[in-house]
């Protein structure tokens, strides 16, 4: 690679990864297009055939994907022309992107914002992965998706992006004290920033001027065909949920979209990842979608800060959430070099200057 991000620490823009396109160290069948290289990340494809399989796996240390599949492999489906995804079963979807890495390089994947806030469950593995969505620098192979729809069966099709991977050189993961030192210069969120292990990120459960601080999905509902953006009505999948009192009850296995009370702002020298705070906090996970890319909510690229969407499930018992408290945390990392183009700058960003908001598929207001 060269320019600023040729021998820089970070993660790597999107013009490093046209450079890694170019050098094979990403390769494609059919070749990657253009619309799949985001300001910090690459958007995955589906390929052509879908597995179903009796349990989530990895194929671990000294093994392939291809030699454990028949274990586990209950039946195999061409994605050609459309085919269904069941809520609750587990599929494995070869990609059509294969990686050749640099010995410095490695890659963490994770869904898109809107696969997430569908509850669709999915995650990148590989050969000799011992890790979902974790590839080890110098990685040379296949990729594979695992998708398990939780709350809806989905109609997919072959060129469907469902997951992204970003690349990175070493470790440029903020400090506290970088992190505190970075939001008194760009003012990162537009509350008093909590920190402890990355940036706090609290559930808004007292809206202005309203009861409405969230949906929760619906437990019997029709099919969501990927493709169509704008086209559902709401209502036939999902339940308002109100507080007048700033608290709300999860039901256990209930899946909730809920809103940050924080604005959010990713300066274009960085990128972020929500990460779910620690367990001991409560019954439930917070977060399918996890990458924030330089530019989210911030004025370079015309934002004026935006909210993070949080996706949440509840586990055994019924929990209270609260308003306020903390759900998650934004791990900030240091770009290798700022990208060509920012999150909601020149790029369709479905997301940009969002509050609550449902995935793209359904109709908006």
């Amino acid at each position: 690679m060269t320019g600023a991000a040729a021998e820089a620490t970070g993660v790597l823009p999107d013009h490093a990864l046209s450079e890694m396109l170019a050098k094979g160290a990403i390769t494609a069948d059919p070749p990657v297009d253009a619309a799949q290289i985001q300001p910090a990340s690459l958007d995955l494809r589906l390929g052509t055939v879908a597995y179903r399989v009796r349990a989530s796996f990895l194929a671990g240390k000294g093994h392939s994907v291809a030699e454990r599949l028949p274990e586990f492999e209950m039946h195999r489906f061409p994605l050609t022309g459309g085919a269904v995804l069941e809520k609750g079963c587990v599929y494995l979807v070869p990609l059509m992107e294969s990686l050749d890495l640099p010995a410095d390089i490695q890659a963490v994947a994770n869904a898109k914002s809107s696969t997430g806030r569908l509850d669709l469950l999915t995650r990148t593995i590989t050969d000799g992965g011992t890790e979902f969505d974790r590839i080890a620098p110098g990685y040379r192979g296949p990729l594979y998706a695992e998708i398990c729809p939780r709350s809806f069966s989905v109609l997919v099709r072959p060129g469907m992006r469902l997951n992204q991977i970003r690349f990175r050189r070493g470790q440029a993961v903020l400090s506290d004290r970088e992190l505190a030192r970075l939001h008194e210069v760009e003012t990162l969120v537009d509350t008093p920033p909590r920190i402890d292990g990355g940036l706090g990120f609290s559930v808004d459960l007292r809206p202005r001027g309203d009861t409405l601080v969230g949906y929760r999905a619906k437990p019997h509902t029709g099919l969501i065909d990927l493709d169509l953006v704008g086209h559902y009505d709401p209502a036939d999948y999902w339940e308002e949920v109100h507080s007048r009192n700033g608290r709300i009850i999860l039901d256990p296995g209930a899946f909730y979209i809920l809103v940050s009370r924080e604005a959010v702002h990713i300066p274009p020298t960085h990128a972020a990842e929500m990460a779910p705070y620690l367990a001991m906090v409560g019954e439930f996970r917070v977060h399918y979608a996890g990458f924030f890319d330089p530019g989210f909510g911030h004025s370079a690229a015309g934002g004026k800060g935006s909210r993070g969407v949080l996706e949440v499930r509840c586990h055994e018992a019924p929990f209270v959430l609260e308003h306020g408290q903390i759900v998650g945390r934004l791990i900030y990392e240091r770009m290798a070099a700022p990208p060509e183009r920012l999150y909601g700058a020149e790029i369709a960003s479905n997301y940009q200057g969002q509050g609550l908001k449902l995935a793209k598929h359904f109709r908006q207001g």
